[in-house]
């Protein structure tokens, strides 16, 4: 509900400034995403699926409301059946509205993780903005870090509130919809330049669907505690391992996500210096997904480096 706050706030002074509505127009598409993640933390009794199926509501709306229609993708045969195929359009550009929104909210799980990420993605999506020379859109980023660093103020480190899933759900919808108003304004803007920028959370939840599917043989949907930052808060902080103090449990919580910070921000910065160049951005993407997949093997199977444990035995 503060991320709520603060971003209706800023919304309203851009209207204010710019006598513009889309702020306003992204605000209100995002209330059935935010309205369920909100029941979720409520009730408890939400699945992820009634969820993700709210996001798409959402995307849908701001498809048809105010054009946030995703047209390119840089990919010729995709760009094609894009521009010939209002159904083909829609329906990439909910998947991937809803599939952002959600990935947001599976890296929402330590102190600081999904509000850092969050701001560095919305900082390179203003700058971007700014290079292209769109004031509303540049508002509304800064409107979101504006909001989402209040929102660390208290939740990093000692974690005196929670954003929740409705929190994260605003985070990752609004991010998506960015993305797909910078692509679809600016044909100098390449499609990659935001993929780039959330690729963490993305192939996060890529790779747990892989795990879980062809790995596992479970169910996509099934619940474990093998997510990246899981992994790095059981074998890669050691800080304290075993002490029962609430003060210990807070602070270790918070030392895990500044290794997911440094991850995210391998992918943020040349996202953000190579924004208009395709082939360049694609590899990028896919450097990332390698090191991802390295890393992780790495922790799993023990094999971290030294230097990047965090150790401190409880006396």
């Amino acid at each position: 509900m503060p991320l709520l706050l603060g971003l209706a706030f800023g919304c309203c002074l851009i209207f204010f400034l710019l006598h513009s509505w889309v702020p306003i127009q992204l605000l209100i598409a995002s209330l059935p995403a935010v309205g369920m993640g909100l029941l979720e933390d409520v009730t408890k009794r939400i699945g992820p699926k009634p969820r993700l199926l709210a996001t798409f509501v959402a995307a849908i709306i701001a498809y048809f409301w105010f054009n946030a229609a995703l047209l390119r993708l840089d990919i010729p045969w995709a760009d094609s059946l894009l521009a010939q195929s209002m159904i083909f359009s829609l329906l990439i550009t909910i998947v991937a509205v809803g599939g952002v929104a959600h990935a947001v909210n599976i890296i929402d799980g330590y102190n600081g993780l999904s509000g850092v990420v969050a701001i560095f993605v919305f900082l390179a999506m203003s700058y971007v903005a700014f290079k292209v020379q769109d004031p509303e859109l540049l508002g509304v980023c800064f409107a979101m870090v504006g909001a989402v660093a209040g929102f660390l103020f208290w939740n990093f480190p000692r974690g005196l509130i929670f954003a929740g899933d409705g929190g994260a759900y605003l985070v990752g919808f609004m991010i998506a919809e960015i993305s797909v108003l910078l692509v679809q304004r600016h044909p100098s803007v390449s499609p990659w330049f935001p993929l780039l920028c959330v690729i963490y959370p993305v192939f996060e939840t890529m790779f747990s669907i892989y795990r879980r599917k062809f790995l596992q043989n479970r169910a996509v949907g099934y619940p474990d505690a093998l997510h990246l930052h899981q992994i790095i808060y059981k074998r890669v902080v050691l800080w304290m391992v075993g002490s029962k103090d609430a003060g210990h449990l807070t602070q270790r919580n918070s030392l895990t996500s500044p290794y997911l910070w440094a991850l995210s921000s391998f992918s943020v910065v040349p996202a953000m210096l190579f924004w208009n160049k395709t082939p360049v951005l694609i590899g990028f993407v896919l450097v990332f997904m390698f090191t991802y997949v390295r890393l992780y093997r790495m922790i799993i199977r023990f094999r971290t480096p030294r230097w990047l444990l965090l150790r401190k035995t409880p006396r």
